[in-house]
């Protein structure tokens, strides 16, 4: 994944995330205050992370209310403490620069196959397209410091998904800006729901590692308004 638009303003970054916080309650990928969105933005000083504050009602989050952070995760600016989940994003974003959003969300259908510790396997064309493989598994992690971002990097490194199942936990999806991750985490609750059912009939019949890698390639450079 490369980057290909331009970071943000902190303004900029803390309009994007207040509307795009309404999408995660759109497409039930959230309960009750769970879930955030973080961006990349840029300060005076350089590169910073914008996040949604702890444990606030989705209805109440306003460009005013979002949190900015160093990259370290030490706030910076609001007057409400961030997402329990900021150590997490600010790792990933230390440690890919290529990131410019982080998604995290406790979808059911993905959660299910979290709680199972097993990878989402690609046995869908909607999959290759867009996370050129199977959905990986991260390794079990406490909230609250930098493992959950650790997990993230490692189980990513080298992989074409977007998106994480981190283990007895839930999804945190990346994208080269916060739209980007925002899609990838709709679209992985949307294969898990869809793998989930096929498995109730029987065993999915999984793609061949030839097609899965034309279909993302197409997808990833062809597909819709270039």
């Amino acid at each position: 994944m490369t980057a290909t638009t331009t970071t943000p303003s902190i303004g900029a970054a803390r309009e994007q995330l207040a509307l795009l916080h309404q999408e995660l309650v759109r497409y039930s990928l959230v309960a009750w205050t769970a879930g955030n969105v973080s961006a990349r933005a840029y300060g005076p000083d350089g590169d910073v992370m914008v996040i949604k504050p702890s444990g606030i009602s989705y209805d109440q989050l306003t460009p005013q209310a979002m949190i900015v952070c160093d990259l370290g995760g030490q706030v910076l600016e609001g007057a409400l403490s961030p997402s329990s989940d900021t150590a997490a994003h600010a790792y990933v974003y230390r440690h890919r620069p290529d990131v410019g959003g982080v998604v995290h969300t406790h979808s059911p259908y993905a959660c299910s196959w979290a709680a199972r510790n097993e990878e989402i396997p690609c046995v869908l064309t909607a999959m290759a397209d867009e996370f050129g493989g199977p959905i990986p598994v991260g390794p079990f992690a406490i909230i609250g410091d930098e493992s959950i971002g650790r997990g993230i990097v490692a189980t990513l490194d080298g992989h074409r998904s977007r998106a994480v199942l981190m283990a007895n936990h839930g999804v945190f999806t990346i994208g080269r800006d916060a739209a980007d991750a925002v899609k990838a985490a709709v679209m992985c609750e949307d294969v898990a729901r869809s793998v989930h059912l096929a498995r109730a009939l029987g065993e999915p019949v999984p793609l061949p590692q030839e097609a899965i890698d034309q279909l993302y390639a197409r997808y990833q450079n062809v597909y819709g308004q270039q």
